[in-house]
């Protein structure tokens, strides 16, 4: 691995999480499903990560789950459930990270954020450098997704627990950063007001 992105013999994973209840979206049905352009919210994000350069992509469900992947369009996604997601941020990542365990490299996508794009997702693959923890992307100079973790950093995912995600291990490991202002907005679609806004930024 070097500045110029992964070696060929690598194998990087994609996992979307999209475990979570939405609550603060309100009534009507999983905020997943809402739609965005004529099509669900999380499908928009699938569909960037499957045209980005990863492998394979794995989206983990939580709350429900069947009801999304009856009315999804899964564009090449492993679907897989996580039972423990009531749990918080850290179940849904930990158990998708113990699915692609045997890839050198994930990279987290949040099901959330449709405007975060392919070439976001591959700028951050080819700014990994050797001896980082993960890399992921800023905007504004502030940091968010993607973000790619390196496999070393997999053992300690695993024993996560709560609602903290990896944060702690981002803020004390090795972790590059790469502006991705340009190619993507980090904009999280919690309320139908942002839904309104990610409408507003994708119409041509």
């Amino acid at each position: 691995m070097s500045g110029g992105g992964a070696a060929a013999r690598e194998r990087v994973a994609c996992l979307v999480l999209a475990a979570g209840a939405g609550r603060r979206f309100g009534p009507g049905g999983p905020k997943q499903l809402a739609l965005l352009r004529g099509r669900p919210l999380l499908e928009h994000v699938l569909a960037q990560a499957s045209g980005s350069a990863v492998d394979r992509v794995v989206v983990v469900l939580g709350a429900g789950g069947e009801a999304i992947l009856d009315r999804l369009d899964l564009h090449g996604a492993a679907p897989l459930a996580c039972g423990s997601w009531r749990e918080g941020m850290s179940a849904p990542l930990r158990e998708g990270i113990e699915a692609v365990a045997d890839c050198d490299a994930a990279v987290v996508m949040l099901g959330d954020q449709p405007l975060v794009t392919a070439a976001a997702v591959d700028r951050v693959l080819a700014a990994r450098k050797s001896g980082s923890d993960a890399t992921r992307a800023s905007y504004g100079g502030r940091p968010g997704h993607p973000v790619v973790l390196e496999r070393r950093l997999f053992p300690a995912i695993g024993g996560l627990a709560g609602d903290a995600g990896a944060r702690s291990l981002l803020g004390s490991g090795r972790v590059g950063t790469v502006p991705c202002d340009d190619v993507a907005d980090p904009l999280d679609v919690d309320t139908p007001a942002d839904l309104r806004r990610a409408e507003q930024a994708l119409t041509p």
